[in-house]
């Protein structure tokens, strides 16, 4: 028997094979997707691509697809939709199937359309997830969800490393490149470019501050319009400044722009968005009891610059670094109209602090064992900043958790996520999605899905 049959039968008869995949019976395909989830990200290689090939191809056949937000941030940006909705972005670390499953959830009891499932450069590397395995999750949560039309995935931080740049220039763009020649085609469609490591504030005048910057933002950004899939205009963002440095102004702005412009292809579609500083840091700033900082938001800052960022065809500004907020400040990013929000760090802090004592301890002893604690830093900060590290080697740790035990940390994920789409204001939003967004079936073959091993990359100075 074949693999691909195996694969098919583990689904019960819920679907067939001949030409292409139908389904015969949703329901018990809902019952039994799980399976191929787990393939995909614990399975042997060849189990791996005929999971992946396998969800895709249901997810075509259920009208779920990949798509690009390009056209919703750019009516935006004209003026055609509403400005009091801020798009969540959505950075999964840990159990990223569960943690989908959550956010559709949430979703479809408001009716939301317009958010984002993303996963950064860095992210990739020390949760090992590649984007084929990210994807994958995200499709089956949606097929066992029940879900219908389009899903956002975005690469985040498709970020230059300055250190790496430094030292040959054109190999760390070309790095750049080719992960986001992996990312479209898997199915990411949304595209966040970051060279703002590049920015030089050591030259006097804001223009050549910004040149490297806007540059090879514009290097990067023509390339990906060369291989996005035909049909699908892939949103592209560009970012400023360095999430955690000195809040973004205008002038540098507007810097950024006019060097963007002299150095990308004319008549080609340019960025739908640019990220801002406006006070917060990825992962917040910790405390010595380990408790967060409170963070700053310059409202202001993320209002006015989203009107500038308007004038030059982009939906608006997006805010990073804000998952450590405050619940009561989510509700004032769609008041002064910013476009999307960037939330990772307390997903993973939520499970972390929901998993067995025993588990919790395994993961911090590891970190013990694994990193140098600097002398500056108590206990706590110390765990804090490197657990991110452990949702890698403890990946099939978590995913195999025990059904009771998954069920304390995914229900308050939902929670989380019901009170972030409500304070963000993206209940009934699907109707947006469903009057601008084009998604277009995007048929593949079991050898677009060989698993290559990847080498391991140093992305200790790369943002989440």
């Amino acid at each position: 028997m074949s693999k691909i049959q195996k694969a098919i039968d583990s689904l019960q008869g819920a679907v067939a094979l001949s030409q292409t995949i139908t389904v015969k019976d949703a329901e018990k395909l809902r019952e039994n997707i799980d399976a191929l989830a787990f393939a995909s990200a614990l399975g042997a290689a060849d189990d791996q691509a005929v999971a992946r090939w396998l969800v895709w191809e249901i997810a075509q056949a259920l009208g779920i697809y990949p798509a690009s937000i390009h056209e919703l941030y750019t009516a935006r940006g004209r003026g055609e939709l509403p400005n009091d909705f801020t798009v969540p972005a959505m950075n999964l670390r840990v159990m990223t199937y569960d943690c989908a499953r959550a956010v559709f959830r949430a979703a479809i009891a408001r009716n939301a359309g317009a958010f984002i499932f993303e996963i950064a450069r860095s992210e990739m590397t020390y949760s090992f997830q590649r984007p084929q395995e990210y994807v994958t999750s995200i499709l089956a949560a949606a097929i066992k969800e029940g879900w219908n039309g389009p899903v956002f995935i975005q690469g985040d931080h498709f970020q230059v490393s300055h250190a790496r740049y430094k030292v040959d220039p054109e190999k760390e763009v070309q790095t750049v490149k080719d992960l986001a020649t992996e990312a479209i085609a898997a199915g990411f469609y949304n595209i966040d470019v970051d060279t703002s490591t590049l920015v030089d504030i050591a030259k006097a005048d804001l223009r050549a501050q910004q040149h490297l910057n806007g540059k090879h933002c514009a290097e990067i950004s023509t390339f990906v319009r060369s291989i996005e899939p035909k049909g699908v205009t892939v949103s592209i963002g560009g970012e400023i400044g360095e999430v955690g440095l000195t809040n973004s102004t205008e002038p540098e702005l507007r810097a950024f722009m006019d060097e963007f412009n002299a150095n990308f292809v004319a008549g080609l579609p340019g960025l739908s968005k640019i990220s801002i500083q406006t006070g917060t840091s990825h992962g917040g700033t910790v405390l010595p009891d380990g408790s967060i900082a409170e963070a700053k938001v310059d409202f202001d800052t993320i209002r006015h610059l989203g009107e500038v960022a308007r004038e030059y065809e982009a939906g608006g500004a997006v805010q990073h670094g804000a998952s450590t907020l405050p619940d009561t400040a989510f509700t004032k990013f769609p008041q002064v109209g910013t476009l999307e929000i960037h939330l990772a760090t307390n997903f993973m802090t939520m499970m972390f602090d929901r998993v067995p004592e025993s588990l919790r301890q395994e993961m911090n002893e590891w970190i013990k064992a694994n990193y140098p604690k600097p002398e500056n830093q108590s206990e706590e900060q110390f765990l804090y900043k490197n657990r991110k590290n452990v949702t890698g080697p403890f990946k099939s740790h978590v995913w195999n958790l025990p059904a009771d035990q998954k069920q304390v940390i995914t229900s308050a994920w939902e929670a989380q996520f019901g009170m972030l789409f409500d304070s963000l204001n993206i209940a009934n939003t699907i109707d947006y999605v469903d009057r601008v967004i084009h998604a277009y079936p995007v048929r593949k073959t079991l050898a677009d899905f060989g698993v290559t091993e990847k080498e391991a990359e140093d992305v200790s100075d790369l943002s989440d």
